[in-house]
Order: C-alpha cells, then sequence, then structure tokens
C-alpha cells in the first residue's frame, strides 16, 4: 500500500483528500504545517508528497527545499498544492525540485490523476534504476575477475619471489620487481576507483535531485586543473614533452573533482593510443553557446564502429594491442558530460588520430 502525506494547514481539505485517497487504497498521513510536515516526512518516509504553498511557520517552498537537501527525502515525489499557481511560483518551485502543481481548488479527478501520475513516474524511475543496477552487477561479475586477477598475479608472484629469494636478490631486481609492484597497485586503484564512480553515475542518471545537485557545482579556475591533471597522466607514461596547452579560463558548471576525472580519461586515452614523441593537444575555449574542452592525439585512431561502441568495459583492439584496464574510461567522461547537461564527441581518423570534445553549457 502507497503511503502519501499530506501537508496542508486547512482540517477541511486534509480530510477531503484522506477520505479520497483512502477508497483508491492509499494509506495517508497527516500534518497541519510545514514544520511536522517535513519532521513526519523524515520519520514515515512517504512514497509521495501533497504539499500546501501557503502555511504558516514554514510555507510549502521551505518544506520542500528541506526534504530535497535531505538524503533520505531527496527523491520523494512532491506535489505543491496551491490557489495561486502563477507563472513566477511555479517556476520557483519547480526550481527547488518540485515535480508538480496541482492549483486549489482541484476536483477529485484531478488530485488522482496527479497522484497517480507521480507515482507511475516514480516506480518507472525504479524499475529503470533497478535495471541499471543488474545490468552492472552482470557486467561486474563477467569482467572483473580477469581485470582483478591480472595485476594481482604480478604483485603475489613477486612478493612470492621477496619471501623465498629475498638473499639471493640483487639491489636492481629488488627496485624492479617493487616498481612492477608499484604500477600493478595503481592498476588496481584506478579499476576500484572506476567500477565505483560509473556505479554511481548510473544511479545518478536515473534520480533527478541528484543530476541537480551535480550541476550545481562550478569550477572557476579550469585552467589549473586541466593543466594539472592532464600533466600528472603524461607523467606516469613518462611523456610531458608530449604534451601541448591552449586553456582560457572560463568557469565549467562541473566540480573540479569531476572536471579533473574527465580530463584524466580524455589525456590518457589519447597517450594511451599515441606513440611517444607524437605531440597531444589540449584546449580549452568557448563559443557563444558552450564552453569546449578538447583533447587531439596524433594516434592509431578509432573506425566509425569503435566509436559507436563507446560502452562500459569496451575495449579496441586488446588482441592487437595490450591495454589496461576494463575501457571504462570514455565511458565515464562520457557518463560525466551528459550528466552536466553535455555531449561528448569523438572525431576519429583510422590510422592518423582523435579528436575527442566535450561541449559544457556555460556556467551561470
Amino acid at each position: 500500500m502507497k503511503k502519501i502525506l499530506v501537508i496542508d494547514d486547512e482540517e477541511w481539505l486534509r480530510e477531503m483528500v484522506n477520505l479520497a485517497l483512502r477508497q483508491r487504497g492509499y494509506s495517508v498521513i497527516e500534518a497541519e504545517n510545514g514544520v511536522i510536515g517535513v519532521d513526519k516526512a523524515r520519520k514515515e518516509l512517504p512514497d509521495l508528497i501533497l504539499c500546501d504553498v501557503n502555511m504558516e511557520k514554514m510555507d510549502g517552498y521551505m518544506a520542500l527545499s528541506s526534504l530535497r537537501n535531505d538524503a533520505t527525502t531527496a527523491s520523494v515525489p512532491f506535489i505543491l498544492m496551491t490557489g495561486l499557481a502563477d507563472n513566477a511560483g511555479m517556476r520557483h518551485g519547480m526550481e527547488l525540485g518540485a515535480d508538480d502543481y496541482l492549483p486549489k481548488p482541484f476536483t477529485i479527478d484531478a488530485l488522482y490523476a496527479a497522484v497517480e501520475a507521480r507515482l507511475k513516474k516514480a516506480q518507472a524511475m525504479r524499475e529503470e534504476a533497478e535495471r541499471r543496477l543488474a545490468d552492472l552487477r552482470d557486467a561486474i561479475s563477467i569482467a572483473l575477475p580477469h581485470e582483478l586477477r591480472t595485476p594481482l598475479n604480478g604483485i603475489i608472484a613477486y612478493g612470492e619471489i621477496f619471501k623465498m629469494d629475498a638473499d639471493a636478490l640483487q639491489p636492481a631486481e629488488i627496485a624492479e620487481m617493487g616498481q612492477v609492484i608499484v604500477e600493478s597497485g595503481r592498476r588496481l586503484e584506478r579499476l576500484v576507483e572506476n567500477f565505483l564512480i560509473y556505479a554511481q553515475l548510473e544511479l545518478f542518471r536515473t534520480d533527478p535531485s541528484k543530476v541537480s545537485a551535480l550541476r550545481s557545482k562550478t569550477t572557476t579556475a579550469p585552467a589549473r586543473v586541466i593543466r594539472e591533471h592532464a600533466q600528472r597522466q603524461a607523467e606516469l607514461l613518462g611523456r610531458n614533452g608530449d604534451l601541448q596547452f591552449s586553456l582560457g579560463e572560463e568557469a565549467v558548471p562541473m566540480s573540479e573533482e569531476y572536471l579533473g576525472k574527465v580530463v584524466d580519461e580524455l589525456v590518457q586515452n589519447a597517450l594511451k593510443f599515441s606513440s611517444p614523441g607524437r605531440r597531444v593537444l589540449v584546449e580549452f575555449t568557448q563559443d557563444a553557446a558552450a564552453t569546449i574542452l578538447k583533447v587531439d592525439d596524433l594516434g592509431r585512431g578509432f573506425s566509425t564502429d569503435q566509436i559507436t561502441k563507446v560502452g562500459a568495459y569496451m575495449q579496441f583492439d586488446r588482441k592487437m594491442h595490450e591495454q589496461q584496464g576494463l575501457g571504462l574510461g570514455l565511458s565515464i567522461a562520457k557518463r560525466l558530460t551528459e550528466l552536466h547537461g553535455g555531449a561528448l564527441v569523438i572525431e576519429s581518423r583510422k590510422g592518423e588520430g582523435t579528436t575527442i570534445t566535450v561541449r559544457l553549457p556555460k556556467a551561470v
């Protein structure tokens, strides 16, 4: 039985809505003002909230904002009820995260239609999240054993040598084995990090409140973030001299953490698929409609078919070119870009190079 919380300071309206919804088979909780309503929402975790806009102590906008800022109630469908459904008020409510408006006075049929539409949408979102989670579990169960085993084999093998033959090893041999262990450990660290990030992003896609929270972040000094992350990737591969930069200073509507992650993946991809000594150009500019991050390399490029298959765990020409990791990098960069209202485009010339362009809305 679905549970619905009704917040309104008019007792007769609460009773009318209560009776109508119970006749439809719903469980109903009542609250006579916003303060009590917010408290009951956190304790009862209803499936949907109907809330009046104009109330003393805490109005509907404040109640909505409070619940959207609480992780336990952020995704609960929220319908505002008001007799003053003007455009400015409706826009304000939607910006705060309201799912719908129910203008007063309303009919019982209008009440049923609004409630059932929101509950169906919430159910569809839950089912989509569960489907994505199931797909993710399936992909992980197939790919994870091999990807974990490869670096672990190196760590365990050299660990056994240290254990059994430590006295016979020369300093140079120890240093070489230690380097392999460090590189294998870093590979494992990045693998786990990418699994966690990808899983998180897949779940974010089905939660509008989380998407809204992502888009509220801004990086005001992107050139520094882009340069630092690109240089770090180049240092890991000993290719600092191959990087070239052309960086503007326009703010980006993305957190420093996620902007850095996008740069990490795009630059690492460019370095991975190009030869030492060939330049990798990192540009950050803007046009009239967007901020633009572009990474261009002179590597072996992708075919059209490979570009269309950019997705979770996809790797290119693995039999011909051994690559580390699951191929999640481009998928994560693409997902982050789309969640922030942008688009990632790959242009590639087989045997000549690749240009990956990330277009994001301008920061407000």
